[in-house]
């Protein structure tokens, strides 16, 4: 079954983490809890896109630490920042280093649910668009160095003969190069080719 989307949970409270566990679960959403902010720090670079929700106030890092990193990390996940009562300049303070929305405790299920479901929405499109540019950038980094050379040349639009003579080796050999660098960017066309550099920073204006 198809889930809404992947919410972490980070809270040192063991009932609170029980309870988001339950109606998120029960409302459609992969969950994964956290007892800690520095466990979810560890795992974050493996897991898949979600909405984060942390409590404020936790023992190590708290969540405006962890606010801070995933902003040091440029991570697209978004996140949510429950507090307690009276802590509204913590929040404030949140929301400056980037939390898209918080909750005072104790808050309505419905409107939790909503703001997560609101958050994925908003945030998908960038952590897609940020996904594609790591796999493009893992795709250059498969190249061998001369591959490379090739690749930069043919997005300069120098033709097979102007690379071959730049590198002083034969342009049957360059269309090697050229036939190897279209298989492992997975490119169909020149053009293509030329999208994907700009999007791996290559093409300089």
């Amino acid at each position: 079954m198809a889930t809404k989307g992947h919410v972490y949970v980070i809270d040192d409270d063991a009932a609170m983490r029980d309870s988001l566990n339950f109606l998120l679960e029960s409302s459609g959403f992969g969950v994964t809890l956290f007892d800690n902010a520095k466990d979810f720090i560890d795992t974050l670079p493996g897991l898949a896109f979600g909405c984060v929700v942390s409590d404020v106030r936790m023992p190590g890092i708290d969540g405006i630490e962890l606010l801070k990193r995933m902003k040091a990390q440029n991570s697209p996940f978004p996140i949510l920042i429950m507090t307690g009562h009276g802590d509204v300049p913590l929040a404030v303070e949140a929301m400056k280093l980037g939390a898209v929305d918080f909750l005072e405790k104790p808050f309505e299920d419905d409107r939790l649910i909503t703001m997560i479901e609101a958050a994925i929405r908003r945030a998908e499109p960038a952590a897609r668009s940020e996904a594609v540019s790591q796999d493009i950038a893992a795709r250059v980094a498969s190249l061998s160095p001369r591959e490379r050379q090739v690749m930069e040349g043919l997005i300069a639009g120098l033709s097979n003969k102007l690379i071959a003579r730049e590198y002083d080796i034969s342009p049957r050999t360059i269309e090697v190069y050229r036939a190897n660098v279209m298989t492992k960017m997975q490119a169909n066309s020149l053009s293509e080719l030329v999208r994907m550099a700009m999007r791996a920073g290559m093409l300089k204006d």
